[in-house]
């Protein structure tokens, strides 16, 4: 066992982790035109409100966390394009070691001489340094190159409006800082486009920690369907779920858990969790857990008594349909910008169809659509930049992407002399891996057919 387990994750796989990282900030290293600055959280988040300050879960921030694998704050990262040395290509910052504060907390992949061997194996990192010392070096090699330009990761990138930014995370603080440093005297520029346009195609280590999740999640989600008839709430249903998946992991849950029955799945973001199941009505689930770095993210939706009524049974079709025909749809070269719309079109054409021609009314709760149909997947559940302009570009080979089609509102119809009419929220979300001619459903294994759920419910 590593005993760095707590700050240091280490990917899936018989390559070395501190290779696996080294050959990431290698990649990075040949798409900069000088040097390249990430700076880790500075401390745990939360803590910066006293009430807390314990027992805060450590979640380091992923473009920090995939080039060097460390889950801990206080950390900084220089990469070198130009150096004369290969030594000095990469250089992490790290706090120094606190015997006491690690009498705490446990231990810390920290600067101490004693232990600097140990780090630099475990890490990959050659040239390893204080924290303190940062900006003193990062100072002397601006003036031996007699550098105008750094760059810096922040959140910035070019959208169909023009320059979309985030303003007041800490990335963004550390660039005003560099800024402030040098008064104007060098450039700071974002390499966050370069950084995801590496950290969005996922290598071996991680499509096999993805796939990991996706066993982990088939596995809660048939011992859950087995269950559900023992559940009274949502809560009871939820924590069965979690526990799970959890049990089986190395990691924590992908995102709070979505339990919603009834008109609570309505609510696309509904985390309340905590009303009482009602028999025939429908339980939407959105869960996933987390393997590595990386995670599964998957909805279904079921019906809490373990027969869907003919209404639902329509419902439910369209939108597994839906996703079906989606998946079709994914390969290299295509836009999601340019697919989402598409299964929006094939849901509205089918609830006329197979709903309206039949004598169905209906009223939903959005205009034709009320959320996307994919994004990417990856360090972070919705991968990428967070103004999503991905979404005009091509997808590639090694791209991990959700396909959740939904339907959400009040539906009402008869059939075969009986009256139908429920608020009903729909979502079936799988996970695509594209390939070189299309894509892989990693997630093929977890149930979603109608007769496959019913079977596993009763």
């Amino acid at each position: 066992m590593n005993r760095y387990s707590q700050v240091f994750i280490e990917p899936v796989g018989d390559v070395p982790a501190a290779e696996v990282y080294h050959s990431r900030r290698e990649a990075l290293l040949q798409k900069l035109d000088t040097i390249g600055l990430f700076c880790g959280i500075s401390q745990n988040p939360g803590s910066e409100e006293v009430y807390a300050e314990t027992w805060n879960k450590m979640v380091q921030d992923p473009s920090f966390l995939f080039l060097s694998g460390l889950n801990q704050p206080g950390c900084k990262l220089l990469l070198d394009p130009k150096a004369d040395d290969a030594e000095h290509r990469e250089v992490l910052f790290l706090p120094k070691k606190d015997a006491n504060k690690e009498f705490w907390t446990g231990i810390k992949v920290a600067y101490a001489e004693e232990s600097l061997a140990e780090v630099q194996k475990l890490t990959g990192f050659k040239t390893i340094l204080p924290e303190t010392e940062f900006w003193s070096y990062l100072n002397s090699r601006v003036q031996k190159q007699n550098l105008k330009t750094l760059e810096a990761f922040y959140l910035e990138f070019e959208g169909e409006t023009g320059l979309m930014s985030v303003k007041d995370d800490h990335n963004a603080k550390f660039a005003a800082e560099l800024r402030k440093r040098f008064d104007g005297r060098v450039q700071v520029k974002s390499l966050a486009q370069k950084h995801m346009d590496l950290r969005v195609i996922l290598d071996d280590a991680r499509i096999a920690d993805s796939r990991r999740a996706q066993v982990w999640t088939n596995n809660a989600f048939g011992e859950f369907l087995k269950n559900l008839k023992d559940f009274k709430t949502e809560r009871e249903a939820q924590l069965f779920l979690d526990y799970k998946m959890q049990v089986q992991s190395d990691g924590d849950l992908a995102f709070p858990t979505i339990m919603a029955n009834g008109k609570n799945a309505c609510c696309l973001h509904y985390v309340k969790n905590d009303e009482a199941l009602e028999p025939g009505k429908l339980l939407l689930m959105d869960f996933g857990v987390r393997a590595g770095t990386q995670h599964s993210d998957i909805s279904r939706t079921v019906p809490v008594n373990g027969k869907f009524n003919p209404l639902q049974k329509i419902l439910y079709t369209i939108v597994l349909d839906a996703q079906k025909f989606h998946q079709k749809n994914v390969k290299p070269g295509a836009k999601l910008a340019d697919l989402n719309p598409l299964v929006w079109d094939f849901i509205w054409n089918a609830l006329q169809e197979r709903f309206v021609s039949k004598g169905g009314t209906f009223k939903l709760l959005y205009e034709k659509r009320p959320h996307g149909v994919s994004h990417l997947i990856g360090e972070q559940i919705h991968e990428g930049d967070p103004f999503r302009c991905y979404m005009q570009k091509s997808l590639k080979p090694g791209m991990l992407i959700s396909n959740e089609p939904g339907l959400y509102g009040y539906f009402e119809i008869d059939l075969d002399g009986i009256h139908y009419a429920e608020d009903v929220g729909i979502r079936i979300e799988n996970d695509l891996l594209v390939t070189e001619t299309g894509c892989e459903d990693i997630s093929a294994e977890i149930p979603r057919e109608i007769a496959e759920l019913e079977n596993l419910l009763a």
